[in-house]
């Protein structure tokens, strides 16, 4: 089973936003997260692309590669918090405010699926089809005791 992983350090993004997208892709095939990412509005969308693009190369250059891209799915994706820029941006009457320009390391970790076994000689079911135009059949309940949560009782009210 093929792994193989990529990393982008010091995105210009918060973590937080970065894993907004990241959670659009975690557990999809390639191909589909590809497209996800492609159409997302999200600017931090086309940094993640270019990460996952390189997990799928690094991938690609492995010992042991079938060559079948789309046998590769998207196993783990999370960003961490890079450092932050600090500055100050100018207030009324003398003050300054603190603005802090947030970064983030994105890692794409990517991974091989399993082949899919099926087995071709399933026994047939026993389970009958219902007849056309039959009626459907009706459930059987069993009546609620009166002796309940709430109920009276001939003791209750002597």
């Amino acid at each position: 089973m093929i792994e193989a992983q990529a990393t982008a350090k010091y995105v210009r993004t918060s973590a937080q936003k970065a894993g907004l997208v990241l959670d659009l892709i975690r557990g999809r095939g390639v191909s589909q997260a590809t497209a996800t990412l492609k159409f997302s509005r999200k600017r931090v969308a086309r940094a993640i692309e270019k990460v996952l693009r390189s997990a799928v190369a690094n991938a690609q250059q492995k010992d042991g590669f079938g060559g079948d891209v789309d046998q590769l799915y998207v196993r783990a994706c999370y960003a961490n918090q890079g450092p932050s820029l600090k500055r100050i941006r100018a207030a009324p009457m003398g003050r300054a405010f603190r603005v802090l320009k947030r970064s983030t390391h994105v890692t794409i970790e990517v991974a091989e699926r399993a082949a899919v076994v099926r087995r071709s000689t399933a026994p047939p079911s026993t389970a009958r089809p219902p007849r056309k135009g039959a009626p459907p059949r009706k459930r059987t309940t069993t009546p609620r005791s009166s002796t309940g949560r709430g109920a009276r009782t001939k003791k209750a009210d002597a």
